[in-house]
Formats: structure tokens, sequence, C-alpha cells
């Protein structure tokens, strides 16, 4: 392989299995266009030969902005041999005009696919200065604006290789406004100086503790570099999603925002998104909702207010009529628009969830967090209105006020369940099993006081007498 017998060099190749090492080896030759030898391994470039930008646009182009291949080519040429580290020294041991060497490649590799917080914090300093010099600390701006870029990378190599998990982002929300507010959410996790700067302990200390940095930065090297390593298959980035009638639907979700609640909920990315309501596709009809919410397992909620924000809920538990409050601590409220935020609960209280209908002495409507009259979110069974109420934050989640006032409007709202479908119930009539009426004496209330006939009733007294 050329001058690799450095010391830095055999010890990042040794992070790899032996059948991993060619093909960490072979990426040098593979951007420089060179073919296999006769035994299927790449053939060696000349001594000297160093990877331009245009190749590295060639190979990446289709999956990453023109601004994320030039900082990966920045940070590249930056790697210090001597130190290993891009720009440790302050200077670069190659310069952009000259090219990248086959050992900074297998550096840059090897730390950005197999390092640690340590070794990838001065590749994302390097890649977040995007064309400055060296320099010792960045901007929480310099930040998000490579976030920016990263997180747009990894949506494309979503797109492009065909990962979608049948979700249709022609039909979703915005995603390059999905895109700006991921990056500003990863970027509030940083902990910057009082000045206001990152340093590289900085970037340290945030690449440790948020886990999606070091996973996008991985998808953006395997994918756009072409590195297939042995046992490592692709990440899973978005849920299944089923049974969405996508032709007549205008989602609230994008992708960015998909791919920060998944991972929040219990299931994360193993259960299936399904919609069970939406105003655009079923009306604006709390009862219709309510239909939608109960018997389908723990949901996700989203509301659009008329002033553009969007929030909502996850709902831990398949929702129940009643009027006291249900749900456990892993229900959570959150904020899309015009911040992307995830609140959970506090502990000070078990007011998690709570739905009610057709009642005289308990509000009716949909609510969590809080308490009556004042909840952090809540829906009235009238429809199209409802309050957030935080002064200053909700005792439950501990969130803020999350609509745009806190009587809001509703423009528009669904409905996502996301636990594994429940099991069966025997609740339908025949073969021994018993009626909804039977199961649930409330709906049989609530069909009462609404003035319909209960024509079953006379049916089951046979069946009935005969039980006892």
């Amino acid at each position: 392989m050329g001058n690799t017998e450095s010391v830095a060099v055999q010890k990042r190749l040794a992070r790899f299995r032996p059948e991993e090492r060619p093909v960490v080896e072979g990426v040098f030759d593979k951007l420089q266009g060179g073919a296999g030898g006769p035994s299927g391994a790449p053939e060696k470039t000349p001594l000297g030969k160093t990877l331009t930008l245009e190749m590295l646009q060639s190979s990446m182009g289709s999956l990453a902005p023109d601004s994320m291949v030039r900082r990966v080519y920045q940070c590249m040429c930056s790697i210090d041999l001597g130190l290993a580290a891009p720009g440790a020294s302050g200077k670069t041991s190659t310069s952009v005009a000259s090219g990248v060497c086959r050992e900074q490649l297998v550096i840059f590799l090897a730390d950005t696919l197999r390092g640690t917080a340590e070794e990838r914090a001065p590749l994302i300093m390097a890649m977040t200065q995007r064309g400055a010099g060296p320099a010792m600390v960045v901007t929480c701006e310099q930040v998000a604006e490579f976030l920016q870029d990263l997180i747009s990378t990894v949506v494309q190599i979503l797109v492009h290789r065909g990962r979608l998990q049948a979700w249709k982002p022609e039909r979703m929300g915005d995603g390059s406004l999905g895109v700006k507010l991921l990056a500003e959410q990863m970027c509030s996790e940083l902990k910057p100086s009082e000045q206001g700067g990152c340093d590289v302990s900085c970037l340290e200390d945030w690449i440790f503790r948020i886990s999606q940095v070091s996973l996008y930065l991985e998808m953006l090297v395997a994918e756009g570099l072409n590195v297939s390593l042995s046992g490592r298959p692709a990440p899973t980035l978005l849920p299944p999603c089923r049974e969405t009638p996508w032709k007549d639907l205008r989602c609230l979700l994008d992708l960015p925002t998909l791919m920060f609640l998944a991972p929040q909920l219990p299931d994360s990315y193993s259960a299936p998104w399904r919609l069970v309501f939406s105003t655009r596709l079923h009306g604006e009809s709390f009862t219709r909702m309510v239909t939608g919410l109960t018997k389908c397992g723990p949901t996700l909620m989203l509301i659009k207010d008329t002033k553009g924000h969007v929030f909502g809920g996850f709902a831990s538990h398949a929702w129940e009529v009643k009027p006291k409050f249900q749900g456990d601590s892993r229900c959570f409220l959150f904020t899309v628009c015009p911040r992307l935020r995830v609140y959970t609960a506090t502990g000070y209280n078990q007011h998690f969830m709570y739905l009610n209908q057709n009642q005289q002495t308990m509000p009716n409507g949909l609510g969590m967090g809080g308490q009556h009259s004042y909840f952090g979110l809540w829906l009235d069974s009238d429809f199209g209105r409802g309050h957030s109420r935080a002064r200053p934050k909700c005792t439950t989640y501990g969130s803020p006020q999350l609509s745009g006032e806190e009587d809001f409007s509703l423009d528009s709202m669904e409905v996502w369940a996301v636990g594994k479908p429940p099991e069966p119930e025997e609740c339908e009539e025949g073969d021994g099993k018993k009626s909804i009426l039977d199961v649930d004496p409330e709906v049989q209330a609530m069909m009462e006081m609404a003035g319909k006939t209960l024509h079953s009733q006379g049916l089951r007294e046979p069946e009935e007498d005969q039980e006892q």
C-alpha cells in the first residue's frame, strides 16, 4: 500500500477485521479509478499520487451537496501525518491544492468509521471551518451550518438508496425546513464557552452525548465513499410506514423530523407507523378522532395551529374515554416548529393523558399534562379550539407553551399509531364473543345520551339468560 508502514496507519487498520482491511485500503484506488488486479484486489496507485477534489466529487456528488464534499476534502487534507489528527499542530501536512495522500485517507476512514469521540472531534472541527484556515475554536453557527450539510446528505442517501420505509417525501412537510430545525436542535446540545466558542474538547463532549452525530458521520463516509464493511448493515433511521393513503394526504411530518422523533419512542424503529386520523382525510370531528385514537395502542399526535406552530404529544397507552387521568411516564410532549424539542415527564404528578366526552361534570376533550383547565396540551371536544398553558412550565412535562398563543385555533391535525398492533380483542358479537356494549358500558351510556336506540339489546337477552 505504498508508504503506509507508519505506526499511526497500522494502528488504524488494526481496528478492522482482517477481511475488512483490504476494503479500507482499496478505497484510495477506487477513488482514483484503479481497476482490480488478477486476484480481485485493487491495483496499487503509483507512489506520490493523490486524491483531488474532483475525484471526491465524482464519488460523492450524487449523495451529498457540493458544500459537504468540500468539507470532507478539506478535512482529509488537514490531517497531520506526524500527529495523525486534523490540524492538531495548527498547520496541515498537505495543502488543499496538492490533494489527499493514501495515509491521510486511511486515517480519515478509520477515525470516522471506527474512531472514538476524541478522534472524531478534530475531524468535525476541520469540516466545520469550511475553507477557513486552521482554528482552535468554531462558533455554534458554524457547527449548525455543518450539521445542515450533514443532515441533508443523510436524507439524500435515504432517498437515493431506497431506504424510505414507504414514506413519501413529496407528500410530506418541507424537508429543507426540517433540516434546519434538526440542525438547530442538535446544536442546542453543545456546551460552548462563556465567549460562545466551541473548542475540540467541547465538540468531543457533544459527540459523546449525542449519538446521532457519529451515526450521521459514519453514514456519510460509508455511503459517500462506498465502503462496505462486513457485519455492519446500513442503519435504520426511519420507522416503517403502513396503510397510509398518500394520494390524498399532505403529512405534517417531514423526514428530518421523523428521524428525530422515532428514536424517542419505546419501540423506536421496529413498530410500523399507521395513520389513524387526519383532519385532511376525516374532517374536523372529535368523535371520529376518538374512534381513531382508541383501541390502537400507543399513538403520536401532531397539531398545527393557525399561527404556524406545530406540536403534539406521545401517548404510551391506548387512549380510553373516561373522566380520569391515564398513561405513564413514557408519555411526552414535543414541538416541531418553530423549534424541535421533546419534553419528558418530570415526576411532579401523573397527569399524563386525559380523554373524556359527553360528560356534564368533567371537562370534555383531550389533554396531556398539567391539570383541568390548565393543560400542557388541550384539545376541546367542540374541536377546532384548544390551549397550551404553562406559567412558566407544565408541571407534568416541564414544557413551555407549545402553541403560538395560549388559546389556539386548530389548522390541521393527524394521529399516528406507533406501537406494535394490539392483539385482537374479544369484543365482537357472535362465536361466544361479547358485544362492545358489554365490554365498555361507557359506550352504551354515550349512545343512550345521544338518543341512539340500542337495537341489539333485545336480541342478546336469550343468550344472557342462558349464562345465568
